[in-house]
């Protein structure tokens, strides 16, 4: 399959039209406007159509379960990566908890029949343990023990090398805190105290690489003996790459995986070749919602158009992303700037939140709502739905079909 729009402008009127745009102070997406062209019609220098000889890629619309009734619950959901994993395995989300009101609006949106334990109606905060216990007791009526499963991955910034380094070496936020967080960096314990009093068959948990990096795993290891001295079989923590579960994007992952009982969670096999992102950009986006792009000055695109397959832009540090290889990681960008993302393997252009959100395999019909920059910001912060719904699926077989 190959990837074209129809071409209405050559390379050398590309540049002509772009170095006008520079040498007069011109607004570029106007200028286009006005040839009747877009973004689209703009190309690198070194452009390379071409297409895969072999191409496993399923998407997670395509791998949709029958409702097998086991219920779940979701601690901090984000904009719903995990929940949507084990909704598509055939789990039953009785909620989501989750303490910034942008993602719950989101949550609600797209399932308006969940309960969303967050704000404006709860705080969402782990941190207030018994009143969301008591939700989770009265509401829902959750006994003890918990037949179904917990998931949830802990608010991740202390641990992660890519959050710190948005700071110079002098700023005191570059060193990675961990566990020394004041305000982040012990919700694990919090989500322990949730599984301890509740006590689900299952619970997961989910993280970057840093969680057991940190300090040697200490912090973690704590954590985790409190579980095991109540009767929990945990798995090894284990570094996953979602490129090798056939997430279009190279994206490390930390899963952690308890069960009560004597059997031990068994990672699901990965495959023979990781995903490419060949197809995320091959298939139409029509007008699929979030899918808005950015309007490029021209002095960006001039820059833009000499890289090759891989190469960064040192300036806006964004780099042309290779389609014959899994994506690189998808960044959520800081929590009060804006949101960025990679730039189009075809288009000298950054991806849209819908592109991004393809990268990460979220369904084309799940919305983000929010500004542009707060809607990166749920889509790189997300655990990948497929690689949530491969966790679960491999969970449902072991422990409960």
């Amino acid at each position: 399959m190959m990837i074209r729009v129809e071409e209405k402008i050559s390379l050398k009127e590309q540049i002509t039209l772009l170095n006008k745009c520079v040498n007069k102070g011109l607004d570029l997406n106007l200028e286009l406007k006005k040839l009747g062209l877009t973004y689209e019609h703009l190309r690198y220098r070194n452009y390379e159509e071409g297409k895969l000889a072999n191409n496993d890629y399923v998407s997670i619309e395509d791998l949709r379960q029958t409702p097998k009734g086991i219920p779940a619950v979701s601690f901090f959901s984000g904009a719903g990566g995990l929940d949507i994993g084990f909704d598509y395995a055939g789990f039953n989300n009785l909620a989501s908890i989750e303490v910034n009101e942008l993602f719950c609006e989101t949550l609600r949106l797209n399932y308006p029949d969940h309960l969303v334990i967050g704000p404006p109606d709860f705080s969402g905060d782990v941190k207030d343990r018994e009143t969301i216990a008591k939700v989770l007791k009265k509401t829902l009526g959750i006994k003890t023990p918990f037949e179904g499963v917990f998931h949830g991955g802990p608010p991740c910034q202390p641990f992660s090398i890519a959050s710190n380094q948005r700071f110079t070496k002098e700023d005191e936020n570059f060193k990675r805190k961990g566990f020394e967080d004041k305000d982040k960096g012990n919700l694990l314990d919090d989500y322990v105290w949730f599984i301890t009093q509740f006590k689900p068959k299952v619970f997961i948990i989910e993280n970057v690489p840093g969680l057991n990096e940190i300090d040697n795993g200490k912090g973690l290891t704590m954590s985790l003996e409190q579980l095991t001295k109540i009767g929990y079989n945990i798995s090894k923590p284990q570094v996953v790459n979602s490129a090798d579960y056939g997430v279009p994007q190279k994206r490390l992952r930390l899963i952690v995986v308890g069960t009560r009982g004597k059997q031990k969670f068994l990672f699901p096999e990965t495959s023979l070749f990781q995903t490419p992102c060949f197809d995320v950009f091959a298939k139409p986006i029509d007008d699929n919602l979030n899918h808005i792009t950015r309007e490029h000055t021209a002095q960006s695109i001039l820059r833009y158009m000499e890289l090759d397959f891989g190469q960064r832009d040192q300036l806006g540090r964004v780099d042309r992303l290779n389609p014959f290889l899994p994506s690189k990681t998808v960044i959520a960008g800081g929590t009060k700037g804006g949101g960025r993302s990679h730039l189009h393997p075809y288009s000298p252009r950054t991806l849209s939140v819908r592109e991004s959100a393809r990268l990460q395999t979220f369904p084309d019909d799940y919305v983000f709502v929010g500004p542009s920059a707060r809607q990166f910001t749920q889509v790189g912060n997300a655990v990948p739905p497929l690689l949530a719904f491969k966790l679960a699926f491999q969970i449902y077989n072991q422990f409960y079909g």
